[in-house]
């Protein structure tokens, strides 16, 4: 008999059904993936390819006689992720600054666009950034192309923008508000009382007043001052602005911000605010008479999403000037761009520009409201590598370029701002929250402790600072303002004590601080990339831009804290600085070169 044959046992039922069962989950997991590979790879493909014929309809639906439809409902970034689809005018949630500005240059020059139509009731953005697109369309209409303007209701804001339209048209029964700037700010000093939170400050700056809504329940005077200075400072660039291009004068523009007496759309009218008061398609008959269009025919709008899409990035030139983005709060460490300023991963980015050796000047784009005093010295250095290997840098300032956004701005070549960035703020502070008595007496928990030394647990929030850690860290708090100080001076040519005056933790607007000194010229981003190329001794360049965007696809796994955040700033509309006050008191750590946390601006 065959060996084989002896040997042979047969297989016992509990072997087999584990055979079975164990083969049949190995099976089910692996034609799962393959399914799942399958599917994602069909996805891709799938969007690839209606990605390809949205860009390819987009500049092949171009058509002549064409108005560019400039509707700024939608927030604006200074860079925003680019959606392959267009699905109308309201085809993203958010709108990058950079592509509105492209579009309105290109458009100018580009023959088959005749005119913008501006629809501007709500312009979701800070003062400099509304007027950053107001200087696009002011010069897009030296082309000769009209410029009209419609809206249902006019918010201050969106208002200043549409001044600057050929006209200006108001629905018959709508609104426009014009009363002026408020500053307002929210105080949690008494929240953290009844919580039995105690919050530790420690700060160099009389009107370094970042730290002010947790220990106070109202501004202090320095404060109040500078808020007013920063107020009337704002409101006088609209007004400087309205009144040459309404043709009203500045008192009579106050006078009816101070009592409130644009309270019709006829009043509107009588003051001269707008040209007509006419209803959605009758303004749009109005664009139709322009282009010599029958009433029948349809105008061809395209939107700037779609716009941009039909731009295309042409290099030729070998000499480049680089525009390096620096936006959101700086932090330590690494994270992603989108995400606000992380010092090490824009060191890096910042270094990939001027270590190409075709890059002959760079543009900083700096739009922060600072954060880390330690990030923000880290930044400062690299740049000061940047122009010791003979590279130019030019800073230009978005809405903001305050606290450690103004200390990795000090040492630029030059410095542009606009009249209502806001700036300044050279102060730095501490803050270190204390909850141990909220532990023990709102949820009955107690915490003990023991240490190998004396201060083993300096610095965390279990326990309230003693005399010699307080003294530690106001001595280390002294050290980095005299530091700040000093950067601020060499790179401005000043002495510190004449930094120390006008610092103190004060924010300043543009045009106030080009008298101080702090910044160079009033001007766009345009001109700093012109004012660039010009150091560097260039006429002929490319620009090119860092760093490098991600596409859409590549974030869309990646937008969960996107979405969440979106949702509560949604939800809680108004309050919603309410909410980021207090995630602020318990996010920021180390020491602090920060301009106030909430400054909410009605507008």
């Amino acid at each position: 008999m065959n060996n084989n044959t002896e040997n042979f046992k047969p297989e016992s039922r509990s072997r087999k059904f584990w055979r079975v069962v164990l083969g049949s989950m190995v099976g089910f997991v692996l034609s799962s993936m393959i399914v799942f590979i399958l599917g994602i790879l069909s996805i891709i493909t799938m969007i690839a390819s209606v990605e390809r014929l949205s860009s390819s309809s987009s500049a092949a639906t171009l058509k002549d006689n064409s108005v560019l439809l400039v509707n700024l409902t939608a927030p604006i970034e200074e860079r925003a992720i680019e959606i392959p689809f267009d699905f109308g005018e309201y085809s993203q949630q958010t709108m990058g600054l950079d592509k509105i500005l492209e579009s309105i240059k290109s458009a100018a020059g580009d023959p088959k666009i005749k005119g913008i139509y501006l629809k501007s009731s709500t312009v979701s953005a800070s003062p400099a950034t509304t007027k950053a697109i107001r200087d696009a369309i002011k010069q897009f209409k030296k082309s000769g192309k009209f410029v009209y303007s419609y809206s249902d209701i006019y918010t201050q804001n969106g208002y200043y923008l549409a001044s600057v339209a050929d006209k200006v048209f108001l629905n018959p029964t709508g609104d426009l508000t014009i009363k002026g700037v408020s500053f307002q700010v929210m105080f949690y000093k008494n929240l953290f009382d009844k919580m039995d939170v105690d919050v530790q400050i420690l700060r160099h700056g009389q009107f370094k007043s970042a730290v002010e809504p947790y220990f106070l329940d109202k501004m202090s005077e320095a404060n109040r001052n500078q808020m007013s200075t920063l107020a009337n400072s704002l409101w006088g660039v609209f007004l400087d602005e309205v009144s040459k291009a309404r043709k009203i004068s500045i008192e009579d523009l106050n006078n009816i911000a101070d009592n409130l007496l644009c309270s019709s759309p006829q009043k509107a009218l009588e003051f001269h605010l707008v040209d007509d008061l006419v209803y959605a398609d009758e303004a749009e008959n109005t664009i139709k008479h322009k282009l010599n269009l029958a009433s029948s025919d349809k105008i061809n709008f395209v939107t700037i999403s779609k716009y941009s899409k039909s731009l295309t990035d042409k290099q030729s030139n070998s000499d480049k000037v680089a525009v390096v983005y620096a936006y959101g709060s700086i932090s330590d460490g690494s994270g992603p761009n989108e995400r606000g300023i992380f010092s090490e991963t824009f060191i890096k980015d910042f270094r990939k520009a001027y270590k190409d050796k075709d890059v002959k000047a760079i543009v900083l784009r700096v739009n922060s409201p600072g954060g880390s005093a330690l990030a923000s010295e880290n930044i400062w250095h690299e740049i000061e590598q940047a122009k010791k290997a003979g590279i130019k840098v030019v800073t230009s300032m978005g809405d903001y370029a305050a606290s450690g956004g103004y200390y990795i701005s000090c040492s630029s070549d030059y410095i542009f701002a606009q009249p209502n960035t806001i700036t300044g703020s050279i102060g730095v502070f501490g803050m270190i929250p204390s909850i141990q008595k909220f532990l023990k007496n709102k949820i009955g928990i107690t915490i003990d402790r023991v240490n190998s030394n004396k201060h083993s647990d300096f610095g965390g929030i279990f326990r309230p600072l003693d005399d010699v850690e307080r003294d530690v860290i106001q001595n280390s708090i002294e050290e980095i303002y005299g530091l700040f100080t000093k950067r601020v001076a060499d790179g401005r040519n000043m002495t510190v004590s004449f930094v120390d005056s006008i610092g103190q933790g004060r924010v300043w607007a543009g045009i106030d601080a080009i008298q101080l000194g702090l910044v160079d010229e009033l001007g766009s981003i345009d001109n700093a990339i012109s004012k660039a190329a010009e150091l560097a001794g260039i006429s002929n360049y490319d620009v090119v831009y860092y760093p490098k965007q991600k596409d859409w696809f590549s974030m869309l796994f990646n937008i969960k804290n996107d979405v969440v955040e979106d949702a509560i700033r949604q939800e809680l509309g108004q309050m919603y600085f309410l909410y980021e006050g207090v995630k602020s008191a318990t996010e920021n750590e180390g020491i602090q070169a920060r301009m106030p946390y909430c400054l909410y601006i009605s507008q």
